[in-house]
Formats: C-alpha cells, sequence, structure tokens
C-alpha cells in the first residue's frame, strides 16, 4: 500500500466531509462515495474543498485502497450491501456509531456496530477509528500548548490495516492509540457514548479530547 494510499469516503456528512477535507490536504486522493452527487451534503463537502473528487460508490472505491465508512449507523448497511464484493481487499475504516435512545449504544451494548460491518463486508479486513469525538475535533484538532498530541484510539485484528490508518491518523495530528483487536470497539462505542454524554448532555466544550501520558 502506498504512503498515502487512495481513499473512498462513503457517507458525505459533517463527519465525512471533515474527514475527506482533512486527508485531502494531508496528502491523500480523496474520492466521496455519492448514490447523487448533487446531494446538499455532497455540495456542502466540494464547497469547503474544491479539490474533492464524486463519483458513484462503485467507482470510487474500486480506485481507493482505504474506504472509510462514515454514514450514520442506521444506514450502514444498505451502503455496504451493494459494495460487497468491491470492498474485498480494500482497508475498511469505521468510523460510526449505534446510538440509541437516551444516548444508549444502539446494539443493546453486547456486540459492537464494527462487527456488525465487519459481517457486511467480510473480504475487507476493518479497523475501528476516527469515532470516539463529536465532528468539531475531526475538524479542527490543534490545542497548543497542551503539552500532549490529543489520542486517537484505533482497534482491528489486522496490524498492517492498522498501521496504515495509524498513519493517516498520525498525519491528520493525532497520537495513533491501539487498543488491541476489533473486540475492543464495543469499549470505543461506549466511550463515544462518554463523550457525548459529556458534551452534548452535560455542557462540556466540544473541543474535549483524550490524551496519553505515560511515564
Amino acid at each position: 500500500m502506498s504512503d498515502r494510499p487512495p481513499v473512498a469516503v462513503v457517507g458525505a456528512g459533517r463527519v465525512g466531509g471533515a474527514l475527506a477535507d482533512r486527508l485531502q490536504r494531508a496528502g491523500h486522493a480523496v474520492t466521496i462515495a455519492a448514490r447523487d452527487p448533487a446531494s446538499p451534503s455532497v455540495a456542502a463537502a466540494l464547497a469547503r474543498n474544491p479539490a474533492l473528487r464524486v463519483e458513484a460508490p462503485a467507482a470510487a472505491v474500486a480506485g481507493a485502497e482505504v474506504v472509510l465508512l462514515a454514514t450514520p449507523f442506521g444506514a450502514v448497511g444498505d451502503a455496504l450491501r451493494p459494495l460487497a464484493d468491491a470492498l474485498a481487499g480494500r482497508l475498511l475504516v469505521d468510523c460510526t456509531n449505534p446510538v440509541g435512545p437516551g444516548v444508549t449504544h444502539g446494539l443493546g451494548g453486547t456486540r459492537s456496530g464494527a462487527e456488525e460491518v465487519r459481517d457486511l463486508a467480510p473480504g475487507a479486513p476493518v479497523v475501528k477509528a476516527f469515532s470516539v469525538y463529536g465532528v468539531e475535533n475531526l475538524e479542527d484538532n490543534a490545542f497548543p500548548g497542551a503539552g500532549a498530541p490529543p489520542a486517537m484510539p484505533i482497534c482491528g485484528d489486522d496490524p498492517g490495516a492498522k498501521a496504515v490508518v495509524a498513519g493517516m491518523a498520525a498525519r491528520l495530528g493525532w497520537r495513533p492509540l491501539d487498543v488491541g483487536g476489533l473486540e475492543q470497539a464495543l469499549h470505543l462505542e461506549h466511550m463515544t457514548l462518554l463523550w457525548v454524554r459529556m458534551v452534548r448532555l452535560g455542557g462540556r466544550s466540544p473541543h474535549m479530547v483524550w490524551a496519553v501520558l505515560e511515564r
């Protein structure tokens, strides 16, 4: 895989648009996979960064080495089922979260959304990443004077795939934090719920992140 692999982004909402923009500015060729290239979300992504490409989902995935999944979790099945063959051999990054009523885990807290994603794309190594914060930190993760870079936890079962995603995260200014295999994704999804409860419900600044201090 190349140093800055070409990326397809499935889901051009605020999260997908922010990641597409920043990865393109970091040197990746980025294509938005869009069933409707005239949709407001695609228009907003292009207004932010006209260098982004837009293609039909199958074509976008076929031209990518890394695919970012950034749809609402309820749309994951509809997004991935038609792409199952095209995703074979691509690295699939799960940026989604199953959030249920009352900011609970949408799958009952017994199985992660990332494992559901893996089942829908059995030919692709899946890495969970870019999922534990709100979009504000994906747009801007600079914390001058903090003394430590913000952490981006990632997990997955393929060490090579995790290394690629770690490199992408580092290029965007994160400290990649490998927390283990894909079974850890459930804990990352609960970590997201904690962030949402603290920020969206508890009134903390949305520019709140985790960091790692070691000695």
